[in-house]
């Protein structure tokens, strides 16, 4: 099963490339086996591109490495946290795609303006605080994690799957970390739209939450009927 996970892992890195969300080294991506609470991760500064199965670093989830020659992501902080906050999130993607990341840098969560984003995130894709420079300082990629789970306060993280870390850039994830990814391009496609739509009009307002909650409830409620059925 360790063997699996790691394959999973070393795809999901190697699609954020594909996808064009990544630059350089830029990002990385994980998984969980939750049943032995296992965490696989790209690991620190290794290009994409000689990625393979046998260099994604297993870590327990308190970051002590279990298996692996390399080092793990610096970001692995940040993904254990979320880990051990979110009991459903079975995978992470961290990435600098370019129109996500704007809207992080500028501080500004990414509003709900049409139903591509609602298909995808039941609201508006929050943005944490900065963090203090004591934070920064000492135990900073922790400080990151604990930051996010500190705006999902009374919010469902698998309704909305992803968040955008103040001057720094998104976190996504989903049930597996297939999902995460699939996550991370919905979110960079909405991003892109949402910018060139304020570009246009900038005082455009968010979408109806009728029509919001409609297009999210299609896909991923109770009662779903979008696709096909598993």
């Amino acid at each position: 099963m360790l063997d699996s996970l790691r394959e999973q892992v070393c795809e999901a890195n190697k699609t954020l490339t594909a996808q064009g969300l990544v630059t350089l080294t830029f990002g990385n991506a994980s998984g969980i086996d939750r049943e032995r609470g296992i965490v696989a991760i790209k690991p620190s500064g290794l290009r994409y591109e000689a990625l393979t199965p046998r260099d994604i670093v297993l870590l327990d989830l308190d970051g002590n490495i279990l298996e692996g020659e390399l080092r793990p992501s610096s970001d692995a902080p940040t993904h254990l946290i979320l880990y051990r906050e979110f009991s459903e999130i079975g995978g992470i993607v961290h990435a600098h795609s370019t129109y996500a990341t704007a809207f992080a840098q500028a501080e500004r969560g990414l509003s709900c303006l049409g139903t591509t984003h609602a298909d995808h995130f039941h609201g508006d894709v929050p943005v944490t605080r900065r963090l203090t420079a004591d934070e920064t300082a000492n135990d900073y990629e922790a400080n990151t994690g604990r930051a996010i789970v500190e705006r999902f306060d009374g919010m469902d993280p698998m309704g909305m799957p992803a968040v955008l870390v103040a001057n720094h850039g998104p976190f996504v994830w989903g049930p597996d970390v297939a999902s995460a990814v699939h996550n991370a391009v919905a979110l960079e496609a909405v991003a892109e739209s949402a910018l060139a739509t304020l570009a246009l009009a900038p005082e455009t307002p968010s979408i109806s939450q009728h029509l919001l909650d409609k297009h999210f409830l299609r896909k991923h409620g109770p009662d779903a009927y979008y696709g096909q059925k598993k």
